[in-house]
């Protein structure tokens, strides 16, 4: 085997011998993962922010106040293409997690891994909770998780070949990675900072790493125009999605790294990140670690999620199965191996795919706590025909005065996605970008309302009401709320739509 300089610096070398691709058997396992997301896509319902996403795509924009546009397109595509379900509108979601298992594979090859590391990391990636999770909605994670792989194999193969073009590749998948969600930043400045740590520092110098960050910007030059425009209203989101940093949130996202991946596989990354920073020849790729710590630091800092560090898990998920093929020489060990995938894989498909019935997670505590998620993707037809029932007790003069107005935009997208077949007026509401979807009419002066704070929300009107209240069978978040009749608004909807309006989640 032959060694090479990379990108000019006589701190790095790396082996630039590498075995081929193993194209049939990544591709398979790429396809067979894919095939297992969409089969299981039309499960328990719409996960809370695909019923606002839904609604996003029938009102493109080139920003939103909460979001870039490409999720948006994504739904528009999807439900173009395959219809307006369930199903339809995760296709992409799961193709995306389909190829981000085959670059793990590929990761595994540029650190020199035969056969056994290319399918075992394609194996253990599929086998991750942040890969399925990636994979089974439609969300911004569903790009993000991707481009974060794909852009650091890129870089990679970079140090590893010194092919200097390859900043261009990685500049166009970070625009587009931007154009789902702007954490792909973060990304880049882990990356970044762990260039100027570990080196080779002069990759940094090369104009090719100028043209592909041109190129990024580029593609996000639309929505970044819109945000100024705007008045950068995603510094303001990205503040309400924080929580308040501290010990408690310091301790969630180291619990987190090891949920995001899975309890079994986690002492594979932990020896991939060791023997990143311990194996001479991986001298060149020490800067993931580094990025893995700068990330890390950065998200505890700002009281962020786990998941923003999944990305970069997966690549030392990557380096460890290469480690791990070198250390099972013998059955027992590989069939720990094999054990340790298939077990983690059970474990991210119990707490993510509907594989159990969903009145498990009500009923156990822990899996309610690990599968959260899964209560929230039920019960909305429900809520919408709860919301019917009020309204068909209108008379007919107020039924044809009448909007639904939801505090959130789950709760309106709920309404808009179910409430036709029940006959239910256009659905409203004032968070993020749903409040841009449409301001009611000065005709419309019934308001069927939930979620809402009675007392703020009831002033605005000269009359409000409870009709109802929401039951569900299973815990759901709407469980117990009020379901109002408002009349009269008290003034017009143009001077009363902006006191309605608010930025955050929930």
């Amino acid at each position: 085997m032959t060694a090479t300089q990379v990108v000019g610096a006589p701190e790095s070398t790396v082996d630039n011998t590498v075995p081929d691709v193993r194209w049939k058997p990544l591709l398979a396992i790429s396809a067979a993962f894919t095939a297992v997301l969409i089969a299981f896509a039309g499960g328990y319902g719409y996960y809370l922010d695909e019923l606002y996403f839904r609604v996003a795509g029938e009102h493109l924009a080139w920003g939103y106040v909460d979001q870039p546009p490409l999720v948006a397109v994504l739904a528009k595509l999807q439900i173009t293409l395959f219809g307006d379900g369930l199903t339809a509108i995760r296709v992409v979601p799961a193709l995306l997690a389909g190829i981000s298992v085959l670059v793990a594979g590929l990761i595994a090859r540029e650190f020199g891994g035969g056969t056994a590391a290319q399918v075992l990391a394609a194996c253990a990636s599929a086998a991750s909770l942040a890969t399925v999770a990636a994979g089974h909605v439609l969300h911004p994670t569903a790009v993000d998780h991707v481009v974060w792989v794909t852009v650091c194999w890129l870089l990679i193969r970079l140090l590893r070949t010194g092919q200097q073009r390859l900043w261009i590749a990685i500049g166009a998948v970070i625009g587009v990675g931007m154009l789902a969600k702007y954490l792909v930043v973060l990304l880049v400045l882990g990356l970044l900072a762990g260039l100027l740590i570990s080196g080779p520092r002069k990759a940094l110098l090369n104009p090719w790493l100028a043209l592909g960050a041109g190129l990024a910007i580029v593609l996000e030059l639309p929505s970044l125009v819109w945000q100024a425009v705007n008045g950068w209203p995603q510094f303001a989101m990205a503040e309400s999605l924080s929580e308040n940093p501290g010990v408690g949130a310091a301790v969630n996202l180291l619990v987190g790294q090891v949920l995001m991946i899975g309890p079994l596989l986690t002492p594979v990354w932990v020896v991939g990140l060791v023997a990143l920073i311990r194996r001479p020849a991986w001298r060149a790729y020490r800067l993931f670690p580094w990025a893995h710590l700068v990330v890390f630091v950065v998200v505890a800092a700002v009281g962020g999620y786990a998941r923003y560090t999944e990305g970069l898990l997966v690549v030392l998920l990557s380096a460890g199965c290469v480690v791990v093929v070198d250390w099972a020489r013998g059955n027992v060990k590989r069939a720990l191996i094999a054990l340790a995938v298939v077990g983690n894989a059970a474990f991210a498909t119990v707490i993510v795919l509907p594989v159990l019935p969903v009145s498990a997670y009500a009923h156990d505590d822990v899996l309610g706590a690990l599968g959260a998620g899964q209560l929230e993707q039920t019960g909305w037809p429900e809520a919408a025909d709860q919301v019917a029932t009020v309204y068909r007790a209108l008379s007919p003069a107020e039924q044809s005065a009448a909007i639904v107005y939801g505090h959130n935009y789950s709760e309106a997208g709920a309404i808009d996605r179910f409430g036709p077949d029940r006959g239910l007026p256009r659905a409203y509401s004032g968070q993020n970008s749903y409040a841009d979807f449409g301001t009611p009419p000065d005709d419309k002066t019934v308001v069927i309302a939930f979620g809402v704070d009675r007392a703020a929300f009831g002033a605005l009107f000269t009359s409000c009401e409870t009709r109802g209240t929401f039951a569900f069978a299973l815990p759901q978040p709407e469980q117990g709320k009020e379901i109002l009749v408002c009349r009269g608004p008290r003034e017009p909807w143009a001077a009363t739509w902006p006191k309605l309006r608010w930025l955050g989640t929930f």
